[in-house]
């Protein structure tokens, strides 16, 4: 499986982004995640430290960056309680060691029915403290011939919409399937920062993936950090990968096409600021 980081941002980083500060570089990692925690924990691990050495101090996980089972069960399997479990731990410890900020992705966490899960996006500061939790609302669901997805199946669906206070600005979370639904994006007002653990198939990535990130951005005039699964798993699963981190004009700062890797960018509040006072698209709002 390729690794790929970029060392330096490219010239739309440098020009829309500015020469900032380390507190305001962020990462999206990408991940072709297989059946064994343990193998994907190993496989995270090095992506983190290697998003925390190009300076990073925020990096967001994949949906499902622990897990992607043979069977949808296979998630039911390994759930964990909430606050408790070796993929909780490994997020907290990960964040203390490389003193970053970590998205993580999505965790099976135990729900009210023995046989689903909640979906959850858990969020953990550079201290290692656990400071969100946000649980998948949109479920997906697919029937086309051959590929067929139902979450409805194995998932227990979340209700609240979850932003906070970070060093990087206000951040909602939402997870993949959520993308399509813009109505939980203007909920999040004010938001800052959007970010956007998936796993998206090939089939619906190829044709939505890009213009749905692209204009999660622009309607928000917000920064999305849409971090992705990309490539074959062993189920026989091909997600889209091209992992993005959108700047708040829609401009693609960086991405990541397929494989394994790190996907990096600067913010820059001062230029996201610029543009909502010469655009104030959010204040002429009406419903």
């Amino acid at each position: 499986m390729s690794t790929r980081a970029r060392t330096k941002p490219d010239s739309q980083d440098k020009t829309r982004a500015g020469a900032q500060p380390a507190a305001l570089r962020i990462a999206a990692i990408q991940m072709a995640s297989g059946p064994s925690v343990a193998a994907n924990l190993s496989e995270a691990e090095m992506l983190l430290e290697m998003a925390a050495r190009q300076g990073a101090r925020l990096a967001v996980l994949p949906e499902y960056f622990a897990i992607m089972g043979m069977r949808d069960t296979d998630k039911v399997d390994v759930r964990e309680a909430d606050g408790t479990g070796p993929i909780q731990r490994f997020l907290a410890e990960q964040a203390k060691l490389h003193d970053i900020w970590i998205v993580g992705g999505s965790v099976p966490l135990q729900c009210d029915s023995p046989d689903k899960v909640r979906n959850s996006c858990l969020v953990y500061d550079n201290k290692g403290k656990r400071v969100a939790r946000y649980d998948k609302i949109h479920l997906f669901g697919l029937d086309m011939g051959n590929e067929s997805y139902q979450e409805e199946r194995t998932i227990e669906p979340g209700n609240q919409v979850v932003v906070l206070d970070t060093p990087f600005g206000r951040m909602g979370l939402s997870i993949c399937y959520d993308l399509r639904f813009p109505e939980l994006y203007r909920a999040m007002q004010p938001v800052d920062l959007i970010v956007v653990p998936s796993a998206f198939t090939e089939t619906t990535g190829k044709a939505h993936w890009e213009v749905l990130v692209r204009a999660r951005a622009i309607e928000n005039l917000a920064y999305v950090v849409a971090a992705a699964q990309g490539g074959y798993h062993l189920n026989g699963r091909e997600t889209h990968g091209n992992s993005m981190i959108v700047d708040p004009w829609g401009v693609v700062l960086d991405r990541l096409p397929r494989g394994s890797g790190v996907v990096i960018a600067n913010i820059n509040p001062d230029y996201q600021q610029r543009l909502r006072t010469s655009l104030p698209a959010l204040h002429h709002r009406t419903l």
